[in-house]
């Protein structure tokens, strides 16, 4: 072994001295709490690990290290390398068993040293490790989804944005920064890629070419505990330059026969606390500390007491082929003791949440789509097939309760909110990151306050949706209606309503009980603000007692624009000439930098507000609404929350919030860039409970949308802080145009056994929430089914309509 003595230089090693001086100070257990406090500060209460499978692609290397039996020579290995179809095979039991990494592990450029390997790569068809390396990456993601994460060594720049393309993330562990143990002796003699400042260099590299990348300590091969401070140091340091360090490990050297080190004793156990404590005091509050718990045989549950909040990777189906004489623990088991511990186990993926929510930054285009899909709002994995708006997948059980999940800055946004008091940004996030026993928690919350704003009754409206038109000259990213595939079973052929067909509709409507009618379309280039004005004098003409509830913010600015009047001005002759009210769509997410991306040529944040309180000012109530599964996070939720929550504050005259979960099966932005599969079941439930808790006692209405969440979704929402199951709709466009599978129709008969069966009272109300009389009730049960519509071709309408309806 190499002496003790240090061979840093003397700047690192007084850095190092000054920090291990603070650390000393400290008795164990006061480490040990801080270290615990800063996760806490950093993580919450969540412990993450990843589900994976490890595929050792060669275990030729030019490097010796002393204490390796990963590495073999060429006569000790059937072929130098898998072949496509053994890696295939490793790749393909993974996902059948759950997995979402493909952990590719291999020995440092072999065909430098070996020229069995130089030969095996020939035959390949490849000219060196990585360029194959590269290969069956793309192998991988191809044919089984799995995202690869790659344990290449030491690369260039150039290698680490080639395997970028094809990769997730990528790993090179540091081990320590004593260059005196590659001296002759110490466990790295004859291994030049373990030279300190190679690998530095290599993990700046990776930096450089923004790459999520994985580092750590390997502890107890000689090193001292101020070299492995001032390796953390040099982490950091890294960290700070490039931000792309997702993630530091903790490793303890274990010996193991048949090496040079097989009589070298390996760290104490209390030594990998300490160093574990010392590196979350060392890197900071939101670094992801990891230290592999099969290494640790019992006693691993005991990590969790010095700060760490990853387990690391856990396969399911393969060995750790590094250290296989330690079985990987269960993941039952790892989520049984996290769970003791008050944590909650969350599965994430090769690439870390922070990074998942950051896909421009950190992932090659062509792997954005992959990653989001796999993932859920907060960039874990996602943990269901069930997406919103497809039929015949249950919405999943939650995990069964427990005390999990539960810390002192949720139970005080719980109560804040549960007083009725303004959350801030930070508060409505906590509610959001909720899982097990503290999303428990907050469901029962919410259904409680549900329970004392408005009683047992769950109310509907019979209504019949009318969207005009489906021509638009917006680009939103995440519209299937307007610009999905033209395809008669989903969007159809671009239509632009005749008046008579849309008064046709009206007087149908009437006569199946319906009291309102809602109407949108998309913002057509030839329409102005009388195209507007003739529909409403359309309906009006047909049935002037039904309630108009229509035109978005959007499509109230488009009018008022070219009509050269204000918004206020255009508000009032809408409702002069028969509009009730306004929905609260176009809404989409009430925060800018996810506007930019989903909608850019949108009304921004601040212009869909100033709408929305001039219909207030002008005396029309609207709705409020929220899409959220896409590509935007809980703080844009959050933002949006508090938004709507302020302008009801300063108006009241929001009647209702109604979450829109993102359908995503024809949805431009999922099939072209990207996006999420709509939200998870968690989050659906979330977002109905949490927007109960946080616009509380100001919107004592939150809706769930049948349509986008089945039946049998909707009637768990009812039991997640919602009152009201929105309208029956007759026609619904929109969602059907994205690959919705629920159907265009949930008639009062349906509708009223739905809420009985969820328990509650069922009650027909109209668009402002008062009763409807009985006529009305009457009419609306065994109605007559609905004639055929049409869809009046284009072109059709001028910009300003000429039909008899129009101009009666």
């Amino acid at each position: 072994m190499a002496s003790s003595a240090t061979s840093l230089s003397p700047e690192l090693a007084a850095r190092a001295a000054e920090v291990l001086a603070g650390l000393d100070r400290l008795t164990r257990a006061a480490l040990a709490a801080q270290a615990r406090a800063l996760r806490e500060a950093g993580h919450g209460p969540r412990v993450s690990y990843s589900r994976k499978v490890f595929i050792p692609l060669t275990r030729l290397c030019r490097n010796t290290c002393g204490y390796c039996t990963f590495v073999r020579g060429p006569k000790q290995v059937a072929h130098p390398y898998l072949r496509p179809d053994e890696v295939l095979e490793i790749a393909k039991l993974g996902a059948a068993a759950g997995c979402n990494e493909a952990l590719f592990t291999l020995g440092d450029r072999p065909e430098s040293v070996h020229a069995a390997a130089r030969a095996a790569l020939e035959q390949l068809g490849y000219g060196s490790t990585i360029e194959y390396l590269a290969a069956m990456c793309a192998l991988v993601l191809a044919e089984t989804g799995l995202l690869p994460h790659v344990n290449a060594g030491v690369l260039s720049e150039d290698e680490s944005r080639r395997l970028r393309k094809v990769s997730v993330s990528q790993g090179l562990m540091l081990e320590s920064i004593a260059d005196r143990l590659c001296e002759p002796g110490g466990p790295h003699h004859g291994c030049p890629d373990k030279l300190p400042a190679v690998r530095l260099e290599a993990i700046d590299a990776a930096g450089r070419a923004g790459v999520p990348f994985t580092s750590g300590l390997l502890i107890g091969i000689g090193e001292t505990r101020l070299e492995r401070v001032a390796a953390l140091i040099a982490l950091k340091d890294a960290h700070e330059r490039h931000g792309h360090l997702q993630e530091v490990i903790v490793q303890n050297f274990r010996a193991k026969p048949d090496t040079r080190m097989r009589a070298s004793e390996h760290a104490a156990f209390d030594d990998l606390l300490w160093t574990a404590a010392a590196a979350r005091l060392i890197l900071g509050a939101e670094a992801n500390i990891q230290v592999p718990p099969n290494l640790s045989e019992a006693r691993f549950p005991e990590l969790l007491g010095a700060g760490i909040n990853d387990w690391g990777g856990i396969s399911p189906v393969t060995d750790d082929y590094v250290n296989p004489e330690h079985a990987w623990p269960s993941i039952a088991a790892l989520e049984q003791v996290t769970r003791a511990a008050g944590l909650v186990p969350v599965e994430r993926l090769a690439i870390y949440s922070a990074y998942v929510n950051e896909p421009a930054r950190w992932l090659d285009s062509a792997l954005v789509p992959r990653v989001l899909a796999a993932s859920d709002s907060e960039g874990y994995a996602r943990p269901e097939a069930w997406s919103p708006g497809v039929a015949g997948v249950a919405p999943p059980q939650l995990t069964a309760p427990s005390a999990a999940g539960r810390h002192r800055a949720f139970d005080a946004a719980l109560a804040r909110a549960g007083r009725g008091d303004r959350l801030d940004e930070a508060d409505i996030v906590r509610l959001f990151e909720a899982r097990e026993g503290a999303l428990e928690a907050l469901l029962v919350s919410a259904d409680e306050l549900r329970a004392a704003a408005a009683g047992d009754t769950v109310r509907y409206v019979v209504n019949r949706n009318i969207n005009y038109t489906n021509i638009c000259s917006f680009r939103c990213r995440f519209c299937a209606f307007s610009k999905g595939r033209t395809a008669e079973t989903l969007r159809g052929q671009p239509y632009d309503l005749a008046l008579e067909e849309v008064a046709r509709r009206v007087t149908e409507a009437w006569a199946r009980g319906a009291t309102e009618v809602c109407m949108q379309g998309g913002i057509h280039p030839a329409y102005t603000g009388d195209t507007y004005v003739a529909l409403l004098r359309a309906v009006k003409q047909a049935e002037p007692r039904i309630h108009v509830h229509a035109f978005s913010p959007l499509e109230v600015t488009h009018g008022a624009r070219t009509l050269g009047v204000s918004i206020a001005a255009f508000l009032a002759r809408l409702r002069d000439a028969g509009l009730g009210s306004l929905p609260g769509t176009a809404a989409e997410i009430l925060d800018d930098a996810v506007r930019a991306r989903i909608c850019p040529d949108k009304l921004g944040t601040a212009e869909w507000l100033e709408v929305v309180e001039a219909a207030h000012r002008a005396g029309l109530r609207t709705t409020s609404t929220i899409m959220f599964g896409h590509v935007e996070t809980p703080h844009a939720w959050a933002r949006h929350l508090a938004a709507v929550r302020d302008l009801q504050e300063r108006t009241g005259g929001i009647t209702e919030f109604v979450p829109l979960p993102f359908v995503h099966m024809e949805a431009p932005m999922f099939l072209r860039e990207g996006a999420r599969r709509g939200p998870t079941w968690r989050e659906t439930l979330l977002m109905h409970a949490v927007a109960r808790l946080a616009l509380h006692p100001l919107i004592p209405n939150i809706q769930v949308s049948w349509v986008k969440l089945g039946p049998a979704g909707a009637a768990a929402c009812l039991a997640a802080g919602a009152n009201d199951l929105g309208g029956t709709l007759m026609n619904e466009s929109i969602s059907r145009a994205a690959g919705n599978e629920h159907g265009e129709e949930l008639p009062p008969e349906a509708m009223e056994a739905l809420i009985r069966q969820a328990g509650r009272r069922p009650a027909q109300r109209t668009t402002l929430y008062r009763a409807v009389d009985e006529e009305r009730r009457s009419a609306s049960l065994g109605a007559a089914p609905l004639a055929p519509v049409v869809l009046t071709p284009v072109p059709r309408r001028a910009t300003t309509p000429t039909t008899s309806a129009a101009t009666a």
